[in-house]
């Protein structure tokens, strides 16, 4: 079986729930991924909209993900730190943690690609705060997988 990353709240290319974002609760939504690359000792997972009017939002980073996880819960706070040392990035709404899709009203329909990578290492070598980009160009340094689950919203 290969590396899958899925959502109880939605199935890939279909309509991310109005609960995760800027029109509901902006919870982060939860997920479930498969067994991973032999050698995965942690996990980062990003999410970018690639349609944005500017370029590339960065909507999420989170890393330092236990490699013996399988699941992220839904709304994960916003802090810095977590559970067993898990940590978030900032996202490009300049806050740290989820900022779920808010696409500009009548832009059409813009896709979320929530990407898990499965890494080679226990954790990526960063101090202090970060940017959700610089934590997705460290974790493809590191990746030795990746699952995608691509989200659908417009407003």
């Amino acid at each position: 079986m290969t590396f899958q990353l899925t959502s109880p709240a939605f199935q890939n290319r279909s309509t991310v729930p109005a609960r995760y974002t800027c029109s509901g609760e902006d919870l982060s939504p939860p997920f479930e991924w498969t067994e991973p690359p032999a050698g995965t000792q942690s996990f980062a997972l990003v999410c970018e909209d690639p349609d944005a009017p500017g370029g590339t939002f960065h909507h999420w980073a989170v890393f330092d993900i236990p490699g013996d996880w399988r699941t992220l819960p839904e709304g994960l706070a916003p802090a810095d730190q977590q559970v067993s040392g898990l940590r978030q990035a900032t996202n490009d709404f300049g806050r740290s943690g989820y900022g779920g899709p808010c696409p500009p009203r009548g832009h059409g329909v813009h896709h979320y690609h929530f990407r898990l990578l499965a890494l080679g290492v226990p954790r990526l070598d960063v101090t202090g705060r970060t940017t959700c980009a610089r934590v997705a160009a460290l974790a493809r340094g590191h990746a030795l997988g990746s699952a995608e689950l691509i989200g659908l919203f417009q407003r």
